[in-house]
């Protein structure tokens, strides 16, 4: 996120951090990167040593399973996945309704664009290790009355602050889309049922990578199920059709969900609201 999260003062994090993970650290900074979650560089000395971040608690995971995720993937690490950037112990600490993790800070650098040898590699040696325990199965992310729920939100008007009218009229615009990209991706999460699932990351493109010197790492693991290889061969553009759609359909609707849920609360257009408007108009295709 590019703002600091409100009502989470950068010095209780900072104390958290030492009474959970590493007492001498003595600095924080908020790290104006990813989106949908809060992340800090802490530092010992002047040293960059943790990479820390404050996941939401609601839809997505509960404590109890973000806290079985990252313990997932720290078996997965230990079982020779060396691309595979875990999360240590403990996996995840409450904090003003969320939950603070900690990994080792990694030097490296995003690369510029997919190395498709490198990650196709990576997810081939994912998807042939045995699910560690713990692991979440994948279902599908939103219900078959998402359109009609849409609908219900935006007869009202939003003026909830700058641009909850034009998100609004966005989504009033497409909802016979959404209606017809619900229908189709539970028709296709059916036919999931039938498919070899295996140990998938979620989101493994460019915003989840980082080049260092001893090779490639993913970070960014609270996405970790078990779920049909497609979840992550959808960065690939490989394998089954239609379960490259199904998942296609499934990042579309989520987001659009996720959208319509921040437009209609009140909001001030934030960098990060500007972020959100512009995703919300490119999932509609608006």
């Amino acid at each position: 996120m590019r703002e600091p999260p409100a009502g989470v003062a950068e010095a209780v994090v900072l104390d958290v951090v030492r009474g959970s993970w590493q007492p001498r650290a003595d600095a924080i900074a908020h790290l104006p990167v990813g989106f949908g979650a809060h992340h800090w560089a802490v530092s010992v000395d002047g040293t960059p040593t943790l990479f820390v971040t404050l996941d939401a608690l609601g839809k997505r995971h509960d404590l109890r399973s973000l806290r079985s995720t990252y313990g997932a993937t720290s078996a997965l690490a230990r079982a020779g996945l060396d691309f595979v950037h875990a999360s240590l112990e403990p996996w995840a600490v409450p904090l003003g309704g969320g939950a603070l993790s900690s990994t080792p800070w990694l030097e490296g650098v995003r690369p510029s664009s997919l190395d498709l040898a490198a990650t196709a590699e990576a997810l081939h040696r994912l998807h042939t290790t045995p699910p560690p325990s713990g692991l979440r199965q994948w279902r599908p992310l939103v219900g078959p009355g998402l359109a009609d729920d849409l609908a219900d939100r935006v007869r009202p008007a939003w003026r909830t602050g700058p641009f909850g009218e034009l998100a609004r009229a966005a989504i009033a615009d497409r909802l016979s889309a959404v209606t017809g990209w619900v229908a189709a991706y539970h028709a296709l999460a059916a036919e999931a049922r039938a498919r070899t699932w295996v140990p998938t990351h979620g989101e493994p493109g460019l915003h989840n990578q980082l080049v260092t010197p001893t090779g490639l790492r993913l970070v960014d693991w609270e996405s970790l199920m078990l779920a049909p290889a497609e979840r992550d061969l959808l960065t690939l553009g490989t394998g089954d059709p239609a379960m490259l759609e199904m998942f296609d359909l499934e990042w579309r609707l989520v987001e659009v969900s996720q959208y319509a849920t921040w437009f209609e609360a009140t909001h001030t257009g934030t960098a990060d609201d500007e972020v959100a408007l512009q995703g919300l108009l490119d999932e509609l295709g608006a």
